[in-house]
């Protein structure tokens, strides 16, 4: 094969390259997350409504079971993070949209109080290892966890990534499907609003 077919060739082999191996959701990933920064991508973070006092709607998540396991191997549930605000995140390592929203959620988790909003970042990976790879490559230290049964009511989404804020009481405050870019000023200062919100 010559050099001019070569060349002509090498753009179709570094294509095959990113789509077919690990590459994949890094690469892709990080296209999103540039035309996120961009702003030629607009994923808004979901509306968290004002809290007025927490009405209760019935769709509470605490009273539905949901163990997971730690990165450390500790068993925890869900439950123990009553009287907090959650953000609770499903992705995988392997989903590009899930791995270009990370560096925002990253950064958010740096600028909340750990003792009024926690964040719960679930990972579907079928192989825990890959994610603990990833995690460690990124620098991430938000918390992990791994699903240990299938995923209760409201956390049963058919897509990911998929975000659900839960009140500390609870209740469903939000839910958003898809990628998003959760570290701005407004849905910060929302999810402190609704940890600093009265309980009923």
């Amino acid at each position: 094969m010559n050099r001019k077919n070569l060349l002509q060739w090498l753009p179709w082999a570094v294509l095959a390259v990113v789509m077919f191996t690990d590459l994949r959701p890094v690469v892709l990933g990080g296209l999103q997350r540039g035309l996120l920064a961009t702003g030629l991508w607009q994923a808004d973070a979901p509306q968290v409504p004002a809290p007025a006092p927490v009405v209760t709607t019935g769709a509470a998540a605490y009273p539905h079971n949901l163990p997971l396991l730690g990165l450390d191997g500790r068993q925890v549930n869900l439950s123990a993070l009553k009287g907090k605000v959650v953000f609770v995140n499903l992705w995988a390592s392997w989903c590009p949209p899930c791995v270009a929203e990370m560096p925002g959620i990253q950064a958010l988790y740096q600028k909340l109080d750990p003792a009024k909003v926690a964040f719960v970042m679930i990972s579907l990976d079928q192989n825990p290892a890959k994610a603990r790879k990833m995690l460690e490559r990124k620098g991430y230290t938000f918390p992990v966890y791994f699903p240990t049964g299938p995923l209760a009511p409201p956390f049963d989404s058919n897509s990911i990534p998929s975000t659900v804020i839960l009140t500390p009481d609870g209740q469903v405050a939000a839910r958003h499907e898809g990628m998003a870019d959760y570290d701005t000023p407004e849905f910060k200062a929302a999810l402190e609003k609704l940890a600093a919100a009265p309980r009923s």
